[in-house]
């Protein structure tokens, strides 16, 4: 058949299969898939240099539907060019146990690059993934050797363009001139609540113009040439980002919902897919049809991906001759298998000091045995002691560099984290006031989700941060870190421990890592005295005791633990049964076999009392119904640290006298 009537056979395809997989699930969007099915196709098939047969080929190119809700474009092009995903799985869309959630997950679904689904954060995922290509390639090409060598495309809405965080992300992918990234603006003027002229008529093309990208206009989103050159000329065009206005119709060939909210979030229904079909030229009764014609075409691709992989791998081979060392250290980092050399280079501390600085020094101290840890501040640098000495800037012209510079974006920041820490190999961290992890909650949550490690240096971790008051001290942001799945907190309670904390969150898997950091200085246990800072590895362990049964165990996480070590102190020499534990993270303290945490915690113990700076919630399970907890219950004050210590009860004076009821009850 003529070229054009494959191409619209094709595109076609991809409009049926969203349609029906939403119509057997009787929710989704159809919407989406069938305007955006043109772009998506001449991008993947003339364009996306991928591999379905190995879907995790170290230079292919990434692609991001950061318009999470139209998943039904990305699955089928994903079934039809190869992948692991069976017409079955997309039949089985947004059932228990699919492989075709209702939202993209890339822990699910084979070629799945990120999940999206919240809007804006694939948008700014994809700009973490820029960030990582162009640091990998500053490293490791050569003349020659261009080893590290690909492109991230990216699909966005109008939802897209409305959230903050995308505008956070567009300005910094502008700033640092990222022109490795390729995004189609499904310009389809409809949102759920109807027209965007609703709540949405800025000249969003002029705005991202303003951010410093390279703005073009395709006027019908069906012409297939003039996306093609649309494309083509973003890739010759260097030294900018590139957004690629796609003017395109939500719902295209219905004949009543085309246009409409109506096609956006919900089945078309059954004859108004019927008559659709029918007004695409398909048969109306047929069911997840995929013609010979097109499939044999989509299936192009792995052919082409065969051939493009193994061009590839022979070029890697002659860059592995010339530069073993390269290639050794790039392997390693994939991995996540460096050699003991970093953990050597690990400081031991013997002074007391703030944990944001001892945050520092460690992180100074490996950064030259760990050549894929990059990060920032959100434009706190020297508050959070993120600043890697020595290494120059992430910047434009200078990719080499591995101070990354967020500026005040710190939702931006962590959602382009995620990008990083998708690239295999990258250790992303970035740093803020633990009180700003607020602005971080979805990619905090999508990074647990996803199971991928970023790691949060969050600072002034407590009402010890002092004289800037309540609107910038932590009080219930540590219950909230901890009560999302995969999320590892670690507050640790010396600089020592702090040590030990990084080498946890460097070799970590699963899941993001929160530090929680103090600004004021803490004082150093004494290890010759109490047990050491390894036993920060299992989450809580016995510092010291005066009796292997105790009749009061006292609980500390953070700067509060020196207030138990002082209490315990005082307690030992008047002949109490005690014992003193350190709890810096909750999390790896639960993973744990149960005869350690009882070994810990013994449950014929019921006198606990805990000692933290932050809201009681969550600390029952390990307090029992006879427990107590010096925590806060109410905001902070602008005041001096120390002052605002004392008069919320975290001193050891306090601590004893509530230890002493607690005997004595």
């Amino acid at each position: 058949m003529p070229q054009s009537d494959l191409d619209h056979l094709s595109i076609n395809t991809i409009r049926t299969l969203a349609m029906d997989a939403v119509q057997a699930a009787k929710s989704g969007h159809p919407g989406m898939p069938m305007g955006a099915a043109p772009m998506a196709y001449v991008l993947w098939t003339k364009f996306l240099k991928h591999n379905p047969a190995n879907p995790h080929w170290h230079n292919r190119d990434r692609f991001v539907l950061s318009a999470g809700h139209g998943c039904m474009l990305l699955y089928s092009l994903l079934h039809l060019t190869g992948y692991d995903l069976t017409l079955d799985d997309l039949r089985n869309f947004r059932q228990w146990e699919s492989k075709t959630p209702g939202h993209p997950e890339s822990h699910l679904t084979t070629g799945v690059e990120t999940t999206t689904g919240p809007l804006g954060q694939g948008f700014a995922n994809g700009i973490g993934l820029a960030i990582a290509q162009k640091y990998l390639a500053a490293r490791y090409n050569r003349p020659g050797f261009p080893v590290v060598d690909y492109r991230i495309y990216a699909i966005v809405s109008d939802g897209d363009l409305m959230e903050g965080v995308a505008s956070e992300a567009a300005s910094l992918a502008g700033h640092l001139k990222l022109d490795n990234l390729v995004y189609l603006y499904d310009d389809n003027h409809i949102s759920i609540d109807g027209p965007t002229t609703l709540a949405f008529t800025e000249d969003a093309g002029k705005r991202f113009e303003a951010y410093g990208w390279h703005v073009q206009t395709v006027n019908d989103g069906n012409d297939l040439e003039a996306i093609r050159v649309a494309i083509e000329t973003a890739g010759e065009t260097k030294g900018k980002p590139h957004l690629i206005k796609v003017r395109t119709h939500i719902g295209f060939g219905s004949p009543n919902k085309q246009d409409t909210a109506e096609a956006h979030g919900a089945p078309l229904g059954e004859e108004e897919v019927r008559a659709t079909k029918k007004n695409l030229g398909w048969d109306p009764e047929s069911r997840f049809l995929v013609p010979d014609q097109a499939l044999a075409h989509f299936r192009d691709a792995l052919d082409k991906g065969k051939k493009d992989e193994k061009e590839w791998v022979g070029l890697w081979e002659r860059y592995r001759s010339e530069f073993p060392d390269l290639v050794t250290e790039l392997e390693w980092a994939r991995k996540g298998n460096f050699d003991g050399e970093w953990k050597k280079s690990i400081p031991v501390f013997t002074e007391a000091m703030a944990t944001r600085e001892a945050s520092g020094k460690v992180l100074n101290a490996v950064a030259a045995h760990l050549p894929t840890l990059i990060g920032g501040s959100a434009d706190l640098t020297p508050s959070n002691n993120t600043y890697l000495k020595g290494f120059p800037e992430f910047q434009a012209g200078s990719y080499e560099g591995r101070n990354l510079r967020f500026g005040v974006r710190e939702h931006a920041m962590g959602s382009v984290l995620n990008g990083i820490a998708l690239t295999p190999g990258m250790i992303p961290y970035g740093g803020t006031f633990l009180i700003f992890s607020e602005y971080m909650r979805p990619p905090i949550r999508l990074a647990c989700i996803m199971g991928i490690r970023p790691i949060y240096v969050f600072t002034h971790d407590s009402i010890g941060l002092g004289e800037d008051g309540p609107t910038h001290q932590p009080i219930e942001q540590l219950a909230s870190l901890r009560s999302i799945p995969n999320m590892t907190v670690i507050r640790p309670a010396d600089a020592n421990e702090t040590a030990v904390a990084w080498t946890v969150a460097i070799e970590h898997t699963g899941g993001p890592v929160a530090l929680a950091l103090t600004r004021q200085k803490v004082p150093l246990i004494d290890r010759t005295r109490y047990a050491p800072a390894a036993g920060l590895t299992r989450g809580a362990y016995v510092l010291a005791e005066t009796a292997p049964s105790p009749d009061l165990i006292l609980i500390g996480t953070g700067s509060e633990v020196q207030h138990a070590i002082g209490a315990y102190e005082i307690l030992a020499k008047e002949g109490v049964k005690v014992r003193v534990v350190g709890m810096p993270s909750w999390e790896l303290f639960e993973r744990q076999l149960p005869e350690y945490r009882e070994s810990v915690l013994p449950s014929t113990t019921h006198k606990r009392l805990a000692i933290e700076a932050g809201v009681v919630l969550g600390w029952h399970r390990y307090l029992g119904p006879d427990g107590e907890i010096i925590c806060m219950n109410r905001f902070g004050a602008s005041a001096p640290g120390d002052r605002l210590m004392k008069e919320f009860g975290f001193t050891v004076e306090n601590v004893l006298k509530s230890a002493r009821r607690m005997i004595a009850s």
